[in-house]
């Protein structure tokens, strides 16, 4: 069995991903309501964050209480076949999750697996040179009960979601902000994904008007039956 996957995204009304000051508390406000088990991200979206810190207010509204028997935050998945992200102890102090898992594939250095093991950083192989992203969100839920992904990630990494049919929900929010400079990044990146020609219809779920003029719209791969 595959978990549900949600993509969900902040954009400019020009269609960036970054480069204009997005609405994160309603952003992640919103993301909650799916009480998603596991948060889904690319090595790029770790690398490309301006910083890691925690504020310090974060940490005590995130922390569970320690009366709670079974602790609800979800895990945080990053796919790194590449080897690439070497801050785990500091994503390891976020408090809005409650543990980290790797996915790397067959070609993942050797190196980088013993850095893992290293660090107590779980992980799932799954895949030759990439991650075979079914595979290993099968394997994540059989190991971890995981039913419900929200992918927080970039262009790169959603197409190789929406590519492999594993998406049952796109959902934006957009700002009216017009962010210009380079057409880049964006949600959805098929050419750097190595999908050139990707192109997914969606059948539309929801559209709902929010606080500062913000849009926020729902839809499912029309692949999916409604």
């Amino acid at each position: 069995m595959e978990p549900r996957v949600i993509l969900h995204t902040a954009t400019s009304l020009d269609g960036r991903i970054t480069n204009f000051p997005a609405d994160l508390e309603l952003y992640y406000s919103l993301a909650a309501r799916w009480n998603p088990d596991a948060i889904l991200l690319g090595s790029s979206t770790i690398l490309a964050a301006p910083s890691l810190e925690v504020p310090a207010e974060h940490r005590e509204m995130f922390e569970p209480q320690e009366t709670l028997e079974h602790d609800p935050r979800p895990l945080m998945v990053v796919a790194d076949s590449k080897g690439k992200i070497r801050c785990w102890d500091t994503l390891r102090t976020w408090p809005y999750m409650r543990d980290l898992v790797a996915f790397c594939s067959a070609t993942t250095p050797e190196e980088y697996l013993d850095y893992l093991k290293e660090q107590r950083i779980d992980t799932i192989i799954a895949g030759e040179d990439q991650v075979d992203m079914r595979a290993a969100l099968q394997d994540l839920h059989r190991q971890y009960g995981v039913r419900v992904v929200r992918a927080d990630c970039g262009g790169t990494l959603n197409s190789v979601l929406l590519k492999t049919g594993l998406v049952s929900e796109v959902s934006v929010l957009i700002h009216p902000f017009l962010a210009g400079g380079a057409p880049d990044a964006t949600m959805f990146d098929p050419h750097r994904a190595g999908v050139s020609g990707l192109q997914v219809p969606l059948r539309h779920l929801a559209t709902e008007m929010l606080a500062n003029g913000i849009v926020w719209v729902r839809y499912a791969p029309a692949s999916l039956s409604s």
